[in-house]
């Protein structure tokens, strides 16, 4: 029987991607004690960098937010994969980090990282809402415009 989460996902129709394999030499999640931490996830969708380029140039504050979802789908991936398998363990979202690779000239940060927060509180409901920090970088790994991290309360 699919876990209350696992509901949601479907009633919300969203399907997580495959947890993408890391590009250098770290863990994609480490699990401290009742924390489940999540390393920076970028835009890959099916092995393939969906989105690549600098917000305010290349890529729409449109496309910055569909880039940003992409990035907390796959750090959902990668919690799923660090609770092994089961949603249902994930107790609070505490945090989300986002760096956005932008113009010097972007202020939309809030507005793209709603992307994100917005969809940690629809899964989790008040157990998704969660501090967070989004800030505008110069550049980010592989030219992609955000990378998302996140630690999560988990049981």
């Amino acid at each position: 029987m699919a876990g209350k989460i696992d509901a949601r996902l479907v009633e919300l129709g969203i399907t997580l991607p495959e947890p993408p394999v890391p590009v250098a030499s770290y863990k994609p999640w480490v699990i401290s004690g009742n924390q489940a931490v999540i390393a920076g996830q970028v835009t890959f969708l099916d092995g393939k960098l969906k989105y690549v380029g600098r917000i305010g140039e290349a890529i729409s504050v449109e496309d910055a937010c569909a880039a940003t979802r992409l990035c907390a789908l796959n750090v959902l991936a990668q919690l799923r994969a660090a609770c092994g398998g089961d949603l249902d363990r994930v107790r609070q979202v505490v945090r989300l980090n986002a760096f956005f690779n932008c113009t010097p000239d972007f202020l939309d940060h809030p507005k793209v990282m709603n992307a994100a927060s917005d969809l940690m509180a629809e899964i989790f409901g008040d157990e998704g809402r969660h501090t967070r920090v989004g800030v505008g970088v110069n550049s980010l790994p592989l030219g992609v415009p955000v990378e998302l991290d996140g630690t999560f309360e988990i049981s």
